[in-house]
């Protein structure tokens, strides 16, 4: 048995044998074990549902619980007021008139007893933390991807859900979709041979956020709320709400926003449940200036043994790529297959004629997994359990240090770094599609200033960077008290 599998055994095997005790958290008081003859899913047939985060995703959370026929949304909670309130409005008139209630603090959700499941839609920076909280006072989680901002708090996250016995999905919607499973089923029985690489595609355009500077907090939002994890900083984007993605202290740019579906999708293809032998990415933010940081257009290399992941993210005019813009390709030795959408797609022969056509799909059939899955307290019927969201969070997060950790090039640089990457990929073709993508949108490339990325060589099981003490600082983060992720041995 590998290493991995001896570890996944054992969480396993935790999670099955232990037994019901009070959680105890210094931040989120103290939740009651079970009593004798006390349903663990609820103390009703519907299950009380909090919404933590409602200006975004959290709307889609909303949409669904109030849905689904075995839940209610009994609490919302968001830092600004003035959204939180809205959506309360909205939730009042689809429950019978059944409104919610408004709390501004998570922690207060967390110590009432009657709140059976947190949904998280907050910021990234907030997932790992809120959910963790919520975990530790005996709540079943829905949070969305990526589920952490880092790769250390992610795994955090998995241990508490182990230690907690608590049901914890991932918000990566496609691995519910029929249309998707069976195209994994497919590729997986050999149907276009062995798979050699799993390409994910990100091309999404992005415009400039405008101008850094320092801009009022808007009128409602605790702020210190907001920041929580973060270090305590002033707004420098001029939109407070979602333009934090492309922000590296509250975001992960588009590879953890839109592309973590994809990454996922790209390490199910390949049967990986664990992060990868080597990564090596490069990329900048090309196009205009603004108070973004995140790359606008990158790429990424995973090496898997024998086998790679190779991730492009274009923010700028692009063109499709065998029919993709935001999408998997799986390669193989007998074919490959495109998924152009979260549902749907075709596998080709060699020679491109079809072999074999995927569809059908929605959110919904996300959603009514963990909800099902509460109800059984059968975590193990998850279809994006905990470890499956940090595992493909933290191939987003372990490319990104790579990024972050590279020295600025040209092109002719970028070449010779390209060529310690041996395997089926083809870099130079990759670099010459995205050099193409770059020129087309007026970017000279006799100036092009170039983030080349070290290839990092991890350990993936321990999840480090042996000897890499410049990467290895970059797999957590320096948190702000009283908002810190506990160490394994204070879960």
């Amino acid at each position: 048995m590998s290493r991995s599998s001896r570890r996944l055994f054992l969480e396993r095997s935790m999670w099955a044998t232990a037994s019901a005790f009070a959680f105890q958290h210094a931040s989120v008081g103290r939740a009651s074990p079970l009593q004798e003859g006390e349903k663990e899913a609820g103390p009703s047939d519907r299950l009380s549902v909090a919404v933590v985060g409602v200006n975004g995703r959290g709307q889609s959370h909303v949409h669904h619980y109030v849905r689904n026929p075995k839940t209610r949304i009994t609490h919302i909670c968001d830092v600004d007021e003035s959204v939180g309130q809205k959506v309360i409005e909205a939730i009042a008139e689809k429950q019978g008139g059944e409104k919610p209630a408004y709390v501004r603090d998570m922690r207060t959700v967390f110590e009432d007893k009657t709140v059976d499941i947190v949904s998280v839609a907050t910021p990234n920076h907030w997932h790992a933390l809120a959910s963790l909280w919520a975990v530790q006072a005996g709540k079943d989680v829905y949070v969305e991807k990526p589920v952490s901002h880092n790769v250390s708090e992610g795994r955090r996250l998995v241990q508490a859900a182990r230690k907690y016995q608590r049901v914890v999905q991932t918000g990566t919607q496609s691995r519910s979709n029929p249309g998707m499973r069976e195209a994994m089923e497919f590729i997986h029985q050999g149907g276009i041979g062995d798979i050699k690489i799993a390409r994910g595609l990100c091309y999404k355009r992005r415009n400039a956020i405008g101008p850094k500077g320092t801009y009022d907090v808007p009128a409602g939002v605790d702020y210190d709320l907001w920041l929580g994890p973060a270090q305590f900083a002033p707004v420098t984007r001029p939109r407070f709400h979602y333009d934090w993605h492309w922000q590296w202290p509250y975001g992960n740019g588009d590879l953890g926003n839109q592309g973590i579906h994809q990454m996922d999708l790209c390490r199910w293809a390949l049967q990986k449940q664990q992060l990868s032998d080597w990564v090596m990415s490069y990329g900048g933010r090309w196009g205009y200036e603004d108070a973004g940081e995140t790359a606008n257009t990158q790429v990424v290399v995973h090496g898997y043994g024998d086998q790679q992941l190779v991730f492009e993210v274009r923010g700028l005019e692009t063109k499709d790529y065998r029919g993709a813009n935001v999408g998997i390709i799986i390669e193989g030795s007998g074919g490959y297959l495109v998924m152009t959408s979260y549902s749907a797609g075709i596998a080709f022969d060699p020679e491109g004629k079809e072999i074999k056509r995927f569809e059908q799909g929605g959110d919904d059939f996300h959603y009514d997994n963990f909800i099902s899955a509460v109800q059984s307290r059968d975590w193990k019927s998850l279809q994006a359990e905990i470890e499956d969201g940090h595992l493909s969070s933290g191939l987003c997060h372990t490319a990104n240090i790579s990024l972050r950790l590279g020295k600025t090039g040209n092109v002719a640089q970028l070449e010779e770094s390209l060529k310690e990457l041996a395997g089926p990929e083809n870099c130079q073709a990759t670099l010459e599609r995205t050099l193409n993508h770059i020129a087309d949108n007026q970017v000279d490339l006799e100036s092009l200033a170039i983030s080349i990325g070290p290839k990092l060589v991890m350990d993936p099981v321990a999840e480090v960077f042996p000897g890499n003490e410049a990467a290895n600082a970059m797999l957590t983060r320096d948190y702000r008290a009283p908002y810190v992720i506990p160490k394994e041995a204070d879960l």
